[in-house]
C-alpha cells in the first residue's frame, strides 16, 4: 500500500488545525481525507469511511478524543488512531495509550512527522 492509497480521518475541534493537516496530507499525496469536528462525529465518520489512519485531538468539547478512541476501538480493534495533542495533556495521553492509541504526536504537526506516522501505519497494515 502506498501513501496515496490511504484513507485518513482528521478529528480536531479547530477548523484551522483540520485545514492545515488536510493540506499537509494532500501535499504528501493522500487522496482521501475525511474530517470530524468532535469525538461523536469522529466515531460516526470512522464507521462510515473505515479510514486506515485517524489523527485524533484529545481535548474537544463533548466526547473527548480518548472516549472517541475507545468507541472506535470497540468498532474496530485494529484501528490506528494517532493521538494529536498540545502540551499539558500528559494524563490524557497515558489514558489514550492504555485505550489502544497507535501513536502520539505533538501539535503543531510537521509534514515529516505526518509522513512517518503514515509509513508506520502502512507497515502495520
Amino acid at each position: 500500500m502506498a501513501v496515496k492509497e490511504l484513507k485518513v480521518l482528521i478529528c480536531d475541534d479547530s477548523m484551522l488545525i483540520r485545514k492545515q493537516m488536510k493540506e499537509s496530507l494532500e501535499k504528501l499525496g493522500v487522496l482521501k481525507v475525511f474530517e470530524a469536528g468532535d469525538g461523536d462525529k469522529a466515531v460516526s465518520k470512522y464507521a462510515e469511511t473505515n479510514p486506515d489512519v485517524v489523527f485524533m485531538d484529545i481535548v474537544m468539547p463533548g466526547k473527548t478524543g480518548v472516549d472517541a478512541l475507545k468507541d472506535i476501538k470497540s468498532i474496530d480493534p485494529a484501528a490506528k488512531v494517532v493521538i494529536v495533542s498540545s502540551a499539558g495533556t500528559k494524563g490524557n495521553l497515558k489514558e489514550a495509550i492504555t485505550a489502544g492509541a497507535f501513536d502520539f504526536v505533538q501539535k503543531p504537526i510537521e509534514e515529516d512527522v505526518l509522513l512517518k506516522m503514515l509509513e508506520k501505519a502502512i507497515k502495520k497494515a
